[in-house]
């Protein structure tokens, strides 16, 4: 009997991963509560002794000896119900630390079911992780005995389960992709440097290396596009965009909105705007579908961008002109400061307001609140002028949609 207590130790420390010592004092826990219920003892003193290199079983009352043996059938019954429940405990305070420390990584796991839109995956030690449908990438469904990969997201502990939340749909998925994929990441010689994504349609990444014979793009995509084509495989066809990061703002913010080509670019610091100009053609490029293609660049740059054609800039830099020089005092010399601050038009000026004009610009202070005043004005008399265009396209559109139906 005592070898074989110590083999089911054994056998219950290495398929639950809980540690025997655990297991050792959660047996003598419950004996000690079979043999108080047993004798009916609330307040005697009973200890319980398992010899871990024998397994043999010894046991006190109130300093007499007893055999646990002879107890009989209820207090097995109910030394069983507090071993199952201790080691319950135990499994899920393992499956915690196990999986709290993994938070951040990829697992594979085998898809089981849906519940309610919520994705259940089969992991490691008979341990369930589950998927909202939050975390899961439009479009996918999986199907019951397939194996998937995902991220895990959050680890958290109730009061009868360890909850693991995982997901694809997250940034960092693709970040733990790439390093699986692309040694010079693990080896730290490349960088991801940023990433923004929108899962399920496209994401961009900027990489930079450590090395200057490794190009940083070329290793993220592989030779004849191998690395990329199996990350791409694994998110179901989404669009991934290698961006080569740069320190100068004005270069990353261009590659960033790769594959358009950009003409100019004007930075305003004091706003953290970008004003990219570029040609019509580049226009709808540069924008993406959905806006889609200028909004990842905007994240992946940290820089709000604002996406203007060689006409919209020209204009826009026209009407700042005649508004700085409607104000006294006001010359050529404070127009060509305004556009080097990323002023370059009267919306721009009118939101930088008189501080940096002083500080930066070294503007005397009156002039400067002359200049904002002004900005202001006509600032609001674009924006009548914007709203009578879009009430007269809309009172256009309405005409047309009559003028249809009286055709039919």
């Amino acid at each position: 009997m005592s070898q074989e207590l110590l083999r089911i130790v054994d056998n219950i420390a290495r398929d639950k991963n809980i540690d025997k010592e655990s297991i050792f004092v959660d047996l003598e826990d419950a004996m000690v509560s079979a043999v108080r219920k047993h004798f009916s003892a609330p307040d005697s003193e009973i200890a319980v002794h398992i010899d871990r290199a024998t397994g043999k079983v010894s046991a006190i009352k109130d300093n007499d000896p007893i055999d646990i043996r002879k107890l009989g059938r209820i207090p097995a019954q109910t030394a069983k119900q507090v071993m199952i429940q201790k080691i319950r405990a135990d499994e899920r305070d393992s499956i915690y630390a196990e999986f709290v420390q993994r938070k951040g990584q990829i697992i594979s796991g085998t898809v089981v079911r849906y519940e309610s839109g919520t994705l259940i995956i089969s992991l490691d030690r008979w341990t369930e992780g589950f998927m909202p449908k939050s975390e899961q990438i439009m479009g996918q469904t999986h199907r019951p005995s397939e194996r998937i990969r995902c991220l895990i997201y959050d680890v958290k502990e109730t009061s009868n389960q360890v909850k693991i939340i995982l997901s694809r749909t997250h940034p960092d998925f693709i970040r733990r992709l790439f390093e699986s994929e692309v040694p010079e990441i693990g080896e730290q010689i490349i960088e991801i440097r940023a990433l923004a994504r929108e899962a399920g349609y496209r994401t961009k990444v900027a990489v930079a290396s450590f090395d200057d014979k490794v190009d940083p793009v070329g290793a993220c995509v592989g030779v004849r596009g191998s690395r990329i084509k199996n990350i791409v495989d694994e998110l179901g066809g989404e669009k991934i965009d290698i961006v080569r990061w740069n320190e100068s703002s004005q270069i990353l913010v261009a590659n960033a909105l790769m594959p358009a080509k950009v003409s100019e670019i004007a930075l305003c610091f004091e706003l953290g705007r970008a004003t990219v100009v570029v040609e019509e053609d580049q226009l709808s490029l540069a924008i993406g579908k959905h806006g889609q293609n200028v909004r990842l660049a905007a994240r992946l740059t940290g820089w709000d961008i604002d996406i203007l054609t060689p006409d919209e800039y020209n204009r826009g830099i026209e009407r700042l002109t005649t508004c700085v020089k409607s104000v006294e005092g006001a010359d050529d010399v404070i127009i060509d400061k305004l556009i080097a601050l990323g002023v370059i038009s009267v919306l721009d000026l009118d939101d930088v307001g008189i501080e940096p004009l002083i500080k930066e610009l070294n503007i005397a202070p009156e002039l400067a609140e002359k200049l904002v005043e002004t900005a202001s004005k006509e600032a609001r008399s674009l924006a009548a002028e914007s709203r009578q265009k879009q009430a007269e396209k809309e009172l256009a559109q309405q005409a047309n949609a009559i003028n249809g139906e009286r055709d039919d």
